[in-house]
């Protein structure tokens, strides 16, 4: 359950955001002044942490899954990318936070607040889809690796586990949208993780007897 929270408030989020903000950093600031735009991003922000905790419940179900079927060098390269990916997101979303208030309360039109914004979005920028997404791509890699071994996941998961990881490798500067894939695949790991668990809880049909 903790890894299907994690996937709707992430989308959302980065749905708000993609929606709500001009793709272009050099843009000015005058769409702050839309407070549609303003409370959605707003909203986008403040999911973020909570989506941050439950990726972390996520990480330490799978880790409970594997049990001591946990191969040392994978689980550590696992452990890491998970942390490392919550850490910059947490990072881009507080970066934006405080730009998103000290450009509402400036004039975001201006020259010098400007500047500051298109500076800000770019940091943003490069620690989500630069740096976030490539953690995230070594995290699918090392959990598909460990799920491979350990056989805890439907097949098709780990096939598509290799296809987001690469994609994210490679394709987070060809469209924003992409970043999407992540928390689609951990949904529906969550789901068949979920599934698999419901399954081992159902007793089994008695035999009839002749």
């Amino acid at each position: 359950m903790a890894g299907i929270v994690f996937s709707v408030l992430l989308i959302t989020a980065l749905v708000l955001l993609r929606i709500s903000v001009p793709r272009d950093p050099s843009v000015p600031g005058a769409w702050l002044s839309d407070s549609a735009r303003r409370t959605a991003v707003t909203v986008a922000l403040n999911l973020v942490p909570f989506a941050g905790i439950a990726f972390l419940w996520f990480v330490g179900v799978i880790r409970d899954r594997i049990g001591d079927r946990e191969d040392k060098f994978f689980g550590t390269v696992f452990l890491g990318s998970g942390l490392l990916f919550v850490a910059m997101l947490f990072v881009a979303a507080a970066v934006a936070g405080g730009l998103l208030a000290g450009a509402s309360a400036a004039h975001p039109s201006g020259s010098s607040g400007g500047g500051t914004l298109a500076l800000g979005r770019n940091v943003t920028g490069l620690l989500l889809n630069v740096y976030a997404m490539r953690m995230a791509a070594v995290f699918c890699l090392s959990t598909v690796t460990i799920a491979r071994k350990t056989a805890i996941v439907s097949r098709w998961l780990v096939v598509a586990g290799l296809v987001t990881a690469l994609v994210l490798l490679i394709g987070t500067g060809i469209s924003a949208w992409v970043e999407l894939l992540f928390p689609a695949w951990i949904l529906a790991l969550s789901a068949d993780i979920l599934a698999a668990g419901r399954q081992a809880l159902t007793p089994p049909v008695p035999a009839a007897h002749p």
